[in-house]
Formats: structure tokens, sequence, C-alpha cells
């Protein structure tokens, strides 16, 4: 008898959106961008959940000027529980830096000091999301956590990271999907 292939989704470039009944408060009410994801696990950082640091706060304390105007009362996000003593910068167009992770043709996730270099001399990436930190998951896991009903997923909307103040992400995302986040339920159900 031939072996059935599960069938893969592949979700780079979405969002997940946490379901009410998320336990793990890292994740509550986040909107995550899933930057990488393969049969190795998945990588991405939550888009609206700015913490108590500005991007000229975070400059001063690595030594790196801010020149460029606009960006320096720019929050800095928490991007998940992983690294969070390292920097992770999400940004548009993708250009080329030294560790930079290809999501799309448009857009890159970097940890190099160059991209943040570059910014500060000359404001290019114009659209960043700074965070600290980022969200990770080991081969099979996001997957299991979707069949567990703790995630939603959507394309991802470049406009809504960019664009919009973080506070109404979450909402945005949800509304690209047809639900209002107050009308989720803890419980869920497979068809």
């Amino acid at each position: 008898m031939p072996r059935m292939e599960t069938p893969t989704a592949n979700f780079t470039h979405h969002f997940l959106i946490a379901m009410p009944n998320m336990v793990d408060p890292h994740f509550t009410r986040t909107l995550t961008y899933i930057a990488e994801h393969n049969e190795q696990g998945a990588l991405g950082i939550i888009v609206n959940r700015p913490i108590d640091m500005t991007l000229a706060s975070l400059f001063e304390r690595i030594e790196v000027p801010l020149e460029a105007a606009g960006f320096a009362a720019q929050p800095v996000y928490f991007g998940g529980p992983v690294q969070t003593d390292r920097g992770f910068v999400l940004h548009r167009p993708l250009g080329e830096w030294h560790s930079t992770l290809k999501v799309t043709d448009e857009i890159g996730l970097t940890s190099s000091r160059d991209v943040l270099q570059a910014i500060g001399a000359g404001g290019e990436p114009r659209d960043v999301i700074v965070t600290l930190g980022y969200a990770g998951w080991a081969a099979g896991q996001l997957e299991q956590e979707l069949l567990d009903n703790a995630w939603l997923t959507v394309p991802a909307d470049l406009e809504i990271v960019f664009e919009l103040p973080p506070e109404e992400r979450l909402v945005a995302a949800m509304q690209k999907l047809g639900i209002d986040f107050t009308n989720l339920s803890d419980v869920a159900g497979h068809a």
C-alpha cells in the first residue's frame, strides 16, 4: 500500500493571530508575522507588542548614531521569547545586509548591525519594525499548535505592519478574516 503523505502548508509571510484561549503569556492577544516556515520549523516576530523603549534609546544604548529624521520616537517591540537580548529588524524594501532572511522580494528580516547603521545614517530602509527577540517553533510544533486551535492564520498585509499603530494591528488582521475578536470563543472545534 502506498504511503500517504500529510499535506503541509507554508505560513511564510502570514500572520498568526493568537486565539483567546492562548495560555502562554508571551503570546496572549498577539499578532505574529511569520518570516520563515519550512520542514525545520518556523520563525516569526510579534508586531503588536511595543516595549518601553524607543529607537532613539536603543540606538544610544548600542552606540549607533541616529541622525535620520522620523525614527527616534518609534517603539521597539517584544518580538518573542527567544533571544530577547538580540535585535531583529523587519524591513521593506529587502535591501542587502550581512544577515538577512529574505521573506519575499519586498521584505526581509535582518539581525545584523549594518541595517541599524543604515537607518541611523540615511533613513533606509524606511519601513521598519525593530524587535528584541523572536518567536520560534521546532519542526512540526506550529502545525500542532494550529491543530490545537491556538492560532488563526491569514496572509500578511504589509500595510497593517507598517502603516497602522500597534494597537490596531491585531483587529485589522482579524478583519481580513471577517472576524471580530470580541466574538471569538475560547473553545474551537474541527469539522
